[in-house]
């Protein structure tokens, strides 16, 4: 029997090792690519910080929400103040209904011996626009001769213009409940009968964002100061062009305000800043910082369901239990005492030991040849743990300083009416637009936040609604 070719049997392998390699490492990147795929397909609005409207039709279930349970039923609590439809004492119009005759008999009936009574609550019919004429008079002085001309009152310029309710009420619709211009100017034509064009009806909005401005201004100073406050930003297409709308905002206060670079932050600010990490903002000067833990338990929430890593379920149980625990503290205005505290930050610092242990044991992720440059490539709840662990303050500032919220939700939720405009009205075509708008909000919301009526506040003085805000 022949004996087979020592060294060409030898040299074939050489050749086939390479190419064995390159496969190897070519079956890594697409077990990797595999893996980040499926993963990308398991987040939800439920376990990422993607929108709800991206859900699709398959939304996530509810029970997976990241509110906590107060274990009450649903619906009205006992106590609870309803509003249901009363009558009124005062009706504006009372009709009275007799019988025709009698039931019995059929005779003619006497006089009312009693009476019931039910109110129907309808609006007035709409009657269009009322007309105010105002007359200047002039006379003459019965001394001197002299003449001398009466004045308008203030506002009064034209020789016909649509007065302060009117514009109240379009500038209310539109920058409160959003309806695009011309259907805006349908509205007022099938109810008041009145033709109003699309132009006048952005004039009424430029004048009065105008008029408004200082008090977003003042808005803005109130905000600066307040000693914990939201921030946050979203994009926006302007002119077709991608804007940013910033937001800061407190419980009491919201201003706007529209940039072309998403690193414009607001100057001047004071006290602690809630924010969702975006790492400007650790940029701003004297000031601290309070991390959104809503974002936190939904990127811990993936890495639940997804990699199934055990100190994420540790970590998102610890997270809750502390959420709990300050606001019931919150809610007796009381604090945390000082030994729970620390049993609560050394077990936090048990579970970010666990994680960052259990993913230092892990081989390095595969990753492509040409993002070889840099920094090693880390897995996502590798990173997540390195910001919990470098960032220990800012994630628990919560638990040590009874002002500071659990998460961001109220700047995310001042934010959410821009993506409510954008869906109903489409985005602003000029970057005008965009400023009156953003000035106009500042102060709705505001007045919202306080209680005070939107249409009354549009119609007030510039001069008392800064009274108001710099009284609050």
């Amino acid at each position: 029997m022949e004996e087979p070719n020592q060294p060409l049997q030898s040299q074939t392998i050489e050749t086939l090792l390479p190419i064995i390699e390159n496969l190897r490492q070519e079956n890594a990147l697409l077990k990797a690519r595999l893996a980040e795929l499926e993963r990308r397909l398991g987040l939800n609005s439920s376990n990422s910080s993607k929108p709800p409207s991206s859900d699709g039709l398959k939304r996530p279930s509810r029970t997976g929400s990241l509110r906590e349970k107060s274990g009450k039923n649903s619906g009205g609590q006992r106590g609870h103040k309803g509003e249901t439809l009363r009558q009124s004492f005062a009706p504006d119009t009372v009709i009275d209904h007799y019988p025709t005759g009698c039931g019995q008999c059929g005779g003619t009936a006497g006089a009312s011996l009693s009476h019931q009574k039910r109110q129907v609550v309808d609006l007035p019919e709409p009657r269009g626009l009322t007309v105010t004429e105002h007359r200047a008079h002039a006379f003459g002085c019965a001394c001197c001769g002299a003449q001398t001309q009466a004045g308008f009152p203030d506002g009064v310029m034209a020789p016909v213009q649509y007065g302060p309710r009117l514009t109240a009420q379009i500038v209310y619709l539109r920058n409160c409940q959003f309806i695009p211009e011309d259907r805006l100017a349908e509205l007022l034509k099938d109810l008041y009968g009145i033709d109003i064009s699309t132009a006048t009806i952005a004039a009424m909005e430029q004048r009065k964002a105008e008029e408004l401005a200082p008090v977003a201004e003042a808005i803005c100073e109130k905000v600066k100061q307040a000693p914990v406050k939201h921030m946050d930003e979203t994009g926006y297409r302007v002119s077709g062009m991608t804007q940013w709308l910033h937001v800061a905002a407190t419980v009491l206060f919201t201003f706007y305000r529209t940039s072309a670079k998403r690193g414009a932050l607001l100057a001047g600010v004071i006290g602690t800043i809630v924010h969702d990490h975006w790492k400007p903002y650790f940029t701003m000067d004297g000031v601290l910082h309070a991390l959104c833990n809503a974002h936190h338990l939904r990127e811990l929430k993936a890495l639940m369901e997804i990699e199934k890593e055990a100190w994420a379920f540790a970590m998102y149980r610890f997270l809750r239990q502390a959420c709990h625990a300050a606001n019931i503290a919150r809610r007796k205005e009381l604090t945390l005492e000082p030994r729970f505290l620390a049993w609560m930050l050394a077990r936090y610092d048990r579970i970010v030991a666990q994680g960052l242990a259990f993913h230092e044991a892990q081989p390095p992720p595969s990753q492509q040849r040409s993002k070889r440059r840099g920094p090693q490539r880390r897995r996502t709840g590798h990173n997540l743990l390195l910001r919990l662990k470098g960032r220990k303050e800012d994630v628990l500032r919560f638990l040590t300083d009874p002002s500071v919220p659990f998460t961001n939700n109220q700047a995310e939720q001042d934010l959410r009416m821009m993506k409510v405009r954008q869906k109903i009205s489409g985005c602003f075509r000029t970057a005008a637009g965009a400023e009156n708008f953003v000035a106009l909000r500042s102060v709705l919301s505001t007045a919202r936040k306080q209680g005070w009526s939107l249409i009354e506040t549009l119609q007030e003085k510039p001069d008392i609604i800064i009274g108001k805000i710099n009284a609050a």
